[in-house]
This record gives structure tokens, C-alpha cells and sequence, in this order.
């Protein structure tokens, strides 16, 4: 057991989006944020992906998905191994599948390994208990960011938004005491992000994403295709709610007919729609929109949100904080409130009936 107050933490995530494997340390108590510390980044290779992308949609045992686990465990091991004033490691470990209310959630990894390689206390599969108690078992970064609003001092509602793979908000009412109490938070995904794009690069161009939005700039946008697009069930489903990375795979069959780029800028154009659809649930509309992970460096994308948002739309940065880490953080900070017994979701995160604590613990 880890001494009691503040300790250093750190966290990894390796998002949907697989760029790589993002590592970053925080001083916490699992409730304030005391300091943010060093972080990393080790880059998935052209080949790293392929043997990961094969996995997708896949459950223990399937083909792959054991070559897939061992190479995250391998990437972890590596960037995480050179963090000696960790005191605990949080790991999420590569989510491959993900069916709350059916199959459950996948994410590959094996913390107890990975605590044996690192000889240090790592907590993991933080999202197996939510999925078992009725949840989506997703988001679970709002409980930070709840934290992280407080670090930020905000005095009104605001939003987190998260550009990964896929879309999420966390809508945060930082008067409240605690992210578990009534009213505190509302988080769900709003639909596809960077996932369509990059796959869709990769398949015609060879390219891992469009970088600076130089496709989607050149490209036209059938609006009709947009609206259509946001007629889909999920869209009138209330939150809390998530998806799975290839939920939208028949997107790319939608825009095969038109030239990469109107076929990126449709893409784009998609990922903010569905955002702007998203933001009507918000319980009262936020003063500001705090955008974190890869889509916030894709002008196009911050530009047709400024449009589509009533509100200031700024990169988190702006507020400082890191969106390149923010999830290698709240990884970080949940693995301090598993180890301290203290919820990581509630129902109006990820509609779990009740607040829970999820995540597995091992030692070395």
C-alpha cells in the first residue's frame, strides 16, 4: 500500500487513433492535482500499426489479438521503464473491442505483466466493473477533468473536448464539491473523429492522419451526406453513451466516390457535426470549449468548430494544461482513486447505476 497523501503517478494511454503510447506523471491524492510532472512519447511504427489494426473488433483468444497484447506490453514497458520516481502506474492498455450491454470491453494488455517488467504497483482494466454494473464503461477521463477544472480555477460550466479516435464531451460544473455528486458532470462520445480521416489516408495515400488539415482545405463537403449522416440512431440516443472505433466503418464506402480530398473534408465536416449535435445535450450551454488530443492541431477542424459552437473554442493549452497528455493524466489519476477505494464513474458518466470504482490492482 502506497503511503497516504499525494504520491506520483503515472499514467499511459494508447488511444484508438494509434499514434503511439503517451506517458505522463502527476502528483495526486486521486481528488486535487497537486503537480504535473514529466512526460513522454514513443510513436507507433507503420508496422506496430498493422499488427494492432488487425485486432480491431476482436475478443480474447481471436486470431491476433495475442500479438497485439504483447507488442503493447512491449511499447509500455519501454517508454514506461524510464520513469523512476513513479510511485504507481496507471495503464489502459489498447482497447481492440467494445460492446457495453453485449460482449463487454477489450482492452489488450496484461497489467500483471507489465508490473512484473516494471517492478512497480500498476493498476488496469479500468473499465470491466462499469461495463458489469449496467455502464458504457466509457468515457472515464470526466472524473480529471472534473479535477482539472479545478485546477484551471473555472468559475462557470465549461466542456472538455476530446478529438481522438472518436469524440467526446465531458460538460463540468466545477461549483460542485465532487465528480460523483448529482449535477457535477455529463460525458458521452458525439461520434467519429480522427478514425475515419486517418483511416482513409492510410488506405488511398499512405499517410498516418491529414496532417494540418491540408486535405480537408483543398476539398468541397456534400451537406447533404452530413445531414444524413446525423439522421443515425446513435445521434438521438440520450446520454450517457459510447461507441466503439469501427462503429462508423461504413463511412469510408459512403465517400469512396469522391476525390481524397472532398472525401477528407466530408470526413471533417462529420466529426464536427457531430460535435455541434452533441452539445444540445449539455445541461446549460458552457462558457468555453476546452479541446484537447490530435484533431485540436487540425486548423480545419478548430475553424468549423468555432463555427458551428456557441462559445470560445480553444486548444487546452490556452488554459494550461497539455492535450497531448491529458489522458495519459487521467489515467494517472483514476489509478490513485482505485488504489484509495474512490468511484471513477457515475451514472452520468458513463451510466453506470450507481458510482464505481473500477480497475484491477498488481504487484510486482
Amino acid at each position: 500500500m502506497l503511503k497516504t497523501g499525494p504520491v506520483w503517478a503515472l499514467g499511459a494511454m494508447s488511444g484508438t487513433s494509434l499514434d503511439g503510447v503517451d506517458a505522463a506523471m502527476l502528483r495526486t491524492d486521486g481528488e486535487v492535482i497537486f503537480e504535473f510532472g514529466e512526460n513522454a512519447y514513443q510513436p507507433y511504427s507503420g508496422k506496430d500499426r498493422q499488427v494492432i489494426s488487425a485486432a480491431f473488433g476482436k475478443w480474447p483468444g481471436e486470431t491476433g489479438v495475442d500479438a497485439a497484447a504483447e507488442l503493447v506490453e512491449a511499447s509500455h514497458a519501454e517508454v514506461l521503464s524510464g520513469f523512476k520516481k513513479a510511485e504507481l502506474v496507471g495503464f489502459h492498455g489498447q482497447t481492440l473491442a467494445h460492446d457495453p450491454g453485449g460482449r463487454g470491453t477489450h482492452q489488450a494488455g496484461d497489467g500483471q505483466r507489465l508490473a512484473e517488467l516494471l517492478n512497480k504497483p500498476v493498476v488496469w482494466d479500468f473499465r470491466s466493473s462499469d461495463v458489469e454494473m449496467g455502464g458504457q464503461g466509457a468515457p472515464l477521463a470526466p472524473f480529471f477533468h472534473f479535477a482539472c477544472a479545478k485546477w484551471i480555477k473555472a468559475d462557470a460550466p465549461l466542456v472538455f473536448l476530446n478529438l481522438g479516435g472518436v469524440g467526446n464531451v465531458t460538460w463540468v460544473d466545477p461549483a460542485k464539491t465532487a465528480p460523483e455528486e448529482d449535477g457535477a458532470l455529463l460525458a458521452f462520445d458525439t461520434g467519429p473523429a480522427n478514425a475515419p480521416i486517418n483511416d482513409l489516408v492510410a488506405q488511398r495515400l499512405g499517410q498516418d492522419c491529414d496532417r494540418d488539415g491540408e486535405l480537408a482545405a483543398k476539398g468541397r463537403v456534400d451537406m447533404a451526406l452530413v445531414r444524413a449522416f446525423l439522421k443515425g440512431g446513435y445521434f438521438h440516443r440520450v446520454p450517457p453513451k459510447s461507441l466503439d472505433r469501427n462503429e462508423f466503418d461504413d463511412l469510408l464506402q459512403q465517400v469512396s466516390g469522391h476525390s481524397d480530398a472532398d472525401a477528407v473534408a466530408m470526413l471533417t465536416a462529420i466529426a464536427v457535426a457531430s460535435v455541434g449535435k452533441g452539445m444540445e445535450h449539455c445541461p446549460v450551454p458552457p462558457k468555453r470549449v476546452l479541446v484537447c488530443g490530435g484533431g485540436r492541431r487540425n486548423p480545419v477542424l478548430m475553424a468549423l468548430l468555432a463555427g458551428v459552437l456557441k462559445c470560445p473554442v480553444l486548444p487546452v493549452e490556452d488554459v494550461g494544461l497539455d492535450g497531448d497528455m491529458l489522458e495519459a493524466q487521467a489515467f494517472a489519476y483514476l489509478a490513485v482513486r482505485v488504489l484509495r477505494g474512490l468511484p471513477t464513474s457515475a451514472p452520468m458518466t458513463t451510466g453506470v447505476v450507481a458510482a464505481v470504482g473500477g480497475g484491477r490492482i498488481s504487484y510486482p
